[in-house]
Formats: C-alpha cells, sequence, structure tokens
C-alpha cells in the first residue's frame, strides 16, 4: 500500500493513469497531468490537483513543489497509429523524457516508467513500430542516466492492458474493447490483421494497478513486466467470441508474441487474479 505520499502521475486521464488515480487518491496527495491528446476518462477525481498540459509544461510548473514518487505514463501509446503518425508519436513521448529524468534526479523523486511489452517482442518481419522504437529509446535513456546518476527508479512493461475504462475511441481502443463492441453491435465477424496467429498476454486492468503498486514501492531497476500468464492469439480471441475472422492484409510493427518478462514482478508478491476468459464470459452474459 501506497500512503502518506506526494505522487505524481502523468497520462493521469489514460486508461492505466485514471485507475492508478483512482487507486491512490485517499491516502495521497496527487497531481495528475494529461495533455488530453487520448484522454479516455476526461471526469476528474475531488480532491486531486489536475493538469491538462504537456509533460513539459507540468515539470516547469511543478518545479517548486516536492514530490515522492512520479508515475510517468503520459506518452503516445498505439502501434499501428504511431506507424501513420511518427512525429506526433515522437513528440508525445521521447521529446520529454529527458525532462522528467532530470526533474527526478533534481528533486529525489522515484521515477515509476511504463514500458512496453513490445520491447520483448518478435517480429516475422523484422520491423518495429515508432510506438516501440522510442519506448525502448526511453528505457535505454533511464537506464544509461541511472548508471550515472543518482536517478532512483523501476521501469514496468505493460501487456496488452484490458478492461473497464477503456477508451471508447475506435481509433485509440484495444482489440478486447474494439471487439467487445463489435460483438455487441451485432457484428458476427471480426476483423484480423494476417496471419492471426499472433499471441498477446492480455493482463487485467486490476492486475496491472495492484503490480505498479507493489513496483512503486519495492522495485529497483528494470525488468518488471505486468503480464498474464496465458497466452492467446487472436483467432482464439475470435473464437472465444463466437466469431469468425475478417482477414486485413499484415501491417508493419504487428509482432508475433513477446517474452514473459514479469518474474521479477512476481517476485515481489505479485499474484495475478483476472483471467480473459472469465472477462469476456460476463461482457457477453450482460449483452444477452
Amino acid at each position: 500500500m501506497i500512503a502518506n505520499q506526494n505522487v505524481l502521475i502523468s497520462g493521469a486521464k489514460g486508461f492505466v493513469g485514471s485507475r492508478l488515480v483512482d487507486a491512490l487518491r485517499y491516502n495521497n496527495e496527487i497531481v495528475a497531468v494529461d495533455n488530453l491528446l487520448h484522454a479516455p476518462n476526461p471526469d476528474e477525481f475531488p480532491n486531486v490537483r489536475y493538469l491538462n498540459v504537456s509533460v513539459s509544461e507540468a515539470i516547469h510548473r511543478l518545479r517548486n513543489d516536492k514530490f515522492d514518487l512520479f508515475f510517468h505514463f503520459g506518452e503516445y501509446s498505439r502501434v499501428e497509429q504511431s506507424v501513420a503518425e511518427p512525429m506526433l508519436a515522437f513528440e508525445n513521448s521521447s521529446a520529454s523524457m529527458v525532462d522528467v529524468i532530470r526533474f527526478c534526479i533534481v528533486n529525489n523523486i522515484k521515477l515509476v516508467y511504463s514500458g512496453s511489452s513490445t520491447k520483448f517482442a518478435h517480429y516475422s518481419d523484422g520491423q518495429e513500430s515508432p510506438y516501440a522504437i522510442f519506448k525502448k529509446y526511453n528505457t535505454a535513456l533511464i537506464n544509461t542516466f541511472a548508471e550515472f546518476s543518482d536517478l532512483n527508479y523501476a521501469i514496468s512493461y505493460f501487456y496488452n492492458v484490458y478492461g473497464p475504462g477503456e477508451s471508447r475511441d475506435p481509433k485509440y481502443g484495444t482489440v478486447i474493447k474494439k471487439f467487445i463492441d463489435l460483438v455487441n453491435s451485432g457484428h458476427e465477424k471480426l476483423p484480423v490483421t494476417l496471419p492471426g496467429s499472433q499471441q498477446r498476454n492480455f493482463t487485467h486492468i486490476d492486475d496491472t494497478i495492484s503490480a505498479l503498486i507493489l513496483i512503486a514501492q519495492s522495485g529497483v531497476g528494470d525488468g518488471y513486466g505486468i503480464c498474464a500468464k496465458e497466452t492467446y492469439s487472436i483467432l482464439d480471441l475470435v473464437s472465444m467470441l463466437g466469431c469468425e475472422p475478417e482477414w486485413l492484409p499484415s501491417r508493419v510493427g504487428n509482432r508475433d508474441h513477446a517474452l514473459d518478462m514479469s518474474e521479477k514482478t512476481r517476485a515481489l508478491g505479485w499474484v495475478q487474479h483476472n483471467k480473459l476468459e472469465d472477462y469476456l464470459r460476463k461482457q457477453l452474459s450482460e449483452r444477452l
């Protein structure tokens, strides 16, 4: 449990960020930052200070404030879209990373960064997306500065987070959200990017939040994957929803699979409590 801390959270109106704000707001002082690029949860909680600005602008405004923890999630977060808009992806990820690191070093703040499981992925075409490249660059920056400074940090890695509170914008929604919305609209075929055998470790938002809290409390350094044990292909997901695939051409940056890097997180005491099958079953039963 994190209590009596001054906590800064960027990406605080995003899927993971908004849920973390909610989890921590009762026992801590929270400053929540979001530039509203794609914020699925625009509502604001009481007793939380919100800044709807860029990360760099927030750091400038907060330069005289004191914080114990900085959860930095305020980055561009979609693989496919980053291929079409790489400059926007860079401007909302790597461009502010040095500001974040400097702010934490100068003010002795523990940085909890959200890396991506794309770092541990295999690509059949060998081609990574701008999103994946920028996330790897950011983790390399953190590790390099930590080696030559007193940066206190822990890097977590998200694996296809799903659950209540996902973006309702089809452009930024996850495959779980998109498929459920299509099924609820009466679709019997779901769009599947070739080859369909690409595998994912879908991890529930509640499990992700509980892991993040443990990582913030006890994690030191790199390598804290937040990854469900179960692996499913996209075709498995289509079948679980009782549908057939509608095939789409293969695309850049669509990884085959990613290694499970959750060993260090589980060693902190993290336990996965939610399974994808149960979530989908609940969504389908509510529709009926």
